[in-house]
């Protein structure tokens, strides 16, 4: 049997700066404290956890301790909370974000109105929306449109979660061009998903099956699980080696692997490590 690894699976720029980040300055001995995980992945936070790196839900008195901003980001409000709190901030925001916040930021302060094209809840566009001091839009699919955009906008700047899918973000700009005169697109989809959104939509035509691994409350994975369902329905999703079903091996000869963004190598070779060990079943 053929196995072929996407050469973009697994960790992003972004979040391996943030683990190495905040590892380091868990081994330092430094108390750190996150407002929720660090990235979508129950295998890292659990090795946050075991370094002492603790989640909190609120902010109380940071004397003594570093608050790490995850990779995903945090609102202007949070950053400043936190300092008068007396929280030491280290930022492990992931670099394309902070472009995103930088893009949003000034053209917000030429009077655009910005909208925001990414899953409203998501913490990274809590993140974009959080950075500036008038409202932004967000839209999560085209049918948003119609109760979200007033129709007096004559001219607005539109942003991008950087995990989006450009096919459904473009449909988007389709219609808002319907409706805004002066719209501005900035294509803020980060080079690393656009490498594994571009090899994710070759890979499901090109072997028998596709395996995404990741976590089930990471976006970026959920997208890339989304386009190959679509160009092969013997698409399957996990998040850990145990969840490899001997039934979807039968009969196959080749295997496309893709782990998303916050996905370890560790959980990738496990998963390799266990499909081999089926197949020898099998055979």
């Amino acid at each position: 049997m053929k196995i072929t690894v996407a050469d973009s699976s697994g960790f992003c720029f972004g979040v391996r700066q943030a683990i190495k980040m905040a590892s380091d300055l868990a081994k330092a001995g430094e108390e750190v404290e996150m407002l929720g995980d660090i990235v979508h992945n129950e295998n890292v936070i659990r090795e946050m956890e075991e370094l002492g790196i603790r989640k909190i839900t609120e902010l109380r008195d940071g004397t003594g301790k570093i608050l790490l901003i995850r990779a995903h980001g945090a609102s202007k409000a949070t950053m400043e909370k936190a300092k008068r709190k007396n929280y030491k901030v280290v930022d492990a925001t992931c670099p394309m974000v902070t472009d995103i916040h930088k893009i949003a930021v000034a053209e917000s302060l030429t009077g655009r109105q910005i909208i925001v094209i990414g899953d409203r809840e998501h913490d990274e566009v809590l993140g974009i929306v959080g950075q500036l001091d008038h409202g932004a839009i967000v839209l999560e699919n085209p049918e948003d449109i119609p109760n979200a955009i007033p129709g007096h906008i004559k001219s607005a700047s539109v942003v991008v979660q950087s995990t989006q899918d450009i096919v459904h973000v473009q449909k988007i700009i389709a219609k808002l061009e319907q409706i805004i005169p002066d719209l501005v697109f900035h294509n803020t989809i980060c080079g690393t998903t656009r490498r594994k959104q571009s090899e994710i939509k070759e890979m499901p035509l090109l072997n028998d099956i596709i395996i995404v691994i990741g976590s089930q409350t990471s976006a970026n994975t959920k997208r890339l699980y989304e386009i190959s369902k679509k160009l092969n329905n013997r698409t399957y999703w996990l998040n850990s080696p145990e969840e490899v079903n001997q039934n979807w091996l039968t009969d196959v000869k080749s295997v496309g692997i893709m782990a998303g963004a916050s996905t370890p190598d560790y959980t990738t070779d496990g998963v390799i490590k266990r499909i081999h060990e089926l197949t020898s079943d099998i055979s």
